[in-house]
């Protein structure tokens, strides 16, 4: 079948893409941008599209000549969600009636609870995306799936980072609701089932794992599986799902914008009420994926650095497009820059794999604390901070995040450009390229560019410029350094 995919460049999207692709079927995958998409492994395989579910007019090329249609897309993380959510999901309906798809196929949550009032905005919205899509007059199988635990999952590293961090803990009371996980591989095994179905069932799956747990458990369970001590959890009444989400984006990578709606979403049991789905896709042999099977699975492509794709690459859809504003003119503006060069007593192969290495575990090669600084700073007005990491630590792809950076663009051996995400008054990008300087050298250039929003973007700049002969010139400085020594793996945070 011809398979159309949204939030190919997300968690699951991503994951899924290769998967209806070793099953035979073609796959067109939609992106607002292209070449979001241009760096993942199986980009060559798949027809790309460009579109946006928020503007209809660029929808119709996308559903033509498509059997099965894929929602995979939300605004978790973004102000007016609920709204959007809603917009994208008639939209992406009245596209698929219109061009005759088969089936449409939608990931979303647990069923709220009916007491009026007592379900979280974000589940009530994924309910509301699931009735807009099963009335939209194509047959659609909607699948519910409460915590999905698997590497790069936004509910795995809330459960990985709160359990290694900290060995005592003062938790909120809902650790102790029972909740039925589901591993990643589950999901993604009944997401390619549903190509499958019948074409008269149209209807909402419950999916879950074989255990039922309560957070509390999961941590036990995490801790025992990482070969960590038993941990002490102390429940209070008083911790609010304001204030745990507070807790939760100062302990783990996640920030709190998405940590919010997902504590507000464990506040209630999340257990599976029927296993309907088991007619049409039938458990396998050996049966479901236990959680305990699950987190040594996550684990072990942590450890061997083959996660496929991460809660954090996808990004919001205020992104700013190519190309780099890097003068006035572009910007109608002031930009300020910040430029460094050095020759390096190395080939540009050499200087290229520490380039391509920065972040992460290997630091900025500069000034430890201002980075971490700068990364606390940032997590406590609610950005994303240091702690998103990167997903490999010597490879690079287009769109993917690296610490408080996504990066905008690469050409190997070349050019990293990464765009800045961190809370700040104006937009800014850091720079980074490896050239040829003749006798077996090469030439590091690096550049930051800022384009101030307002008053208060010119007086950022000038707080932050006389530290930038340090950070900046100390980052090109051990760059070169790394490369001439050969030095490339050591961390430098």
């Amino acid at each position: 079948m011809r398979c159309l995919v949204t939030g190919a460049t997300g968690y699951i999207g991503g994951r899924l893409a290769p998967r209806l692709l070793a099953e035979g079927h073609t796959v067109r995958c939609l992106a607002r941008k292209a070449g979001r998409l241009r760096d993942v492994p199986w980009a060559s395989r798949t027809e790309i599209a460009e579109g946006d579910l928020r503007r209809p007019d660029t929808l119709a090329a996308v559903f033509d000549g498509v059997d099965v249609a894929y929602y995979l897309v939300h605004s978790l993380g973004q102000s007016g969600f609920e709204s959007a959510d809603r917009e994208a999901a008639t939209h992406f309906a009245e596209a698929a009636r219109a061009a005759g798809v088969r089936r449409i196929v939608y990931l979303g949550g647990p069923e709220p609870p009916a007491e009026a009032g007592l379900s979280s905005p974000h589940l009530r919205s994924r309910a509301e995306v699931g009735r807009i899509l099963l009335a939209s007059g194509v047959p659609t199988v909607v699948l519910r799936a409460a915590v999905i635990i698997g590497s790069g999952s936004a509910s795995f590293e809330m459960l990985r980072y709160l359990t290694e961090r900290l060995p005592g803990m003062v938790t909120p009371r809902w650790v102790r609701n029972r909740i039925q996980p589901i591993a990643v591989r589950d999901v993604l095994r009944y997401l390619v089932a549903a190509t499958r179905l019948p074409p008269d069932v149209n209807r909402a799956f419950d999916i879950g794992g074989p255990d039922v747990l309560t957070f509390q458990d999961m941590m036990q369970r995490y801790a025992r599986v990482a070969g960590l001590p038993r941990r002490i959890i102390l429940p209070v009444r008083a911790l609010t799902p304001s204030l745990s989400s507070y807790w939760v984006g100062l302990i783990t990578p996640v920030p709190n914008k998405i940590a919010r709606p997902l504590v507000e979403s464990l506040i209630h049991e999340a257990v599976a009420r029927e296993h309907d789905i088991a007619a049409y896709a039938p458990d396998p042999p050996e049966g479901l994926t236990g959680f305990d099977e699950a987190v040594a699975l996550a684990l072990a492509k942590v450890r061997d650095a083959e996660v496929e794709t991460r809660w954090s690459t996808a990004s919001g859809p205020d992104a700013p497009a190519e190309p780099l504003p890097s003068d006035p003119e572009w910007s109608g503006g002031t930009a300020y820059t910040d430029v460094r060069e050095r020759v390096v007593d190395a080939p540009p192969d050499r200087l290229w794999r520490v380039i391509e290495g920065v972040g992460g575990e290997h630091g900025w090669y500069s000034f430890p604390l201002a980075w971490s600084v700068r990364g606390w700073l940032d997590r406590l007005i609610g950005g994303v901070g240091l702690r998103r990491g990167r997903r490999d630590p010597h490879r690079l792809q287009v769109g993917e995040a690296l610490d408080f950076w996504r990066v905008e663009e690469i050409v190997p051996g070349e050019l990293l450009r990464l765009r800045a995400e961190m809370r700040l008054p104006g937009r800014a990008w850091l720079e980074m390229r490896a050239m040829p300087a003749g006798d077996g050298r090469s030439r590091y250039h690096q550049r930051a560019v800022f384009l101030p929003r307002g008053l208060a973007g010119h007086a950022y700049w000038g707080a932050v410029a006389p530290f930038h002969a340090v950070v900046f010139g100390g980052m090109a400085r051990n760059i070169a350094k790394g490369a001439e020594t050969g030095d490339l793996a050591r961390p430098r945070r």
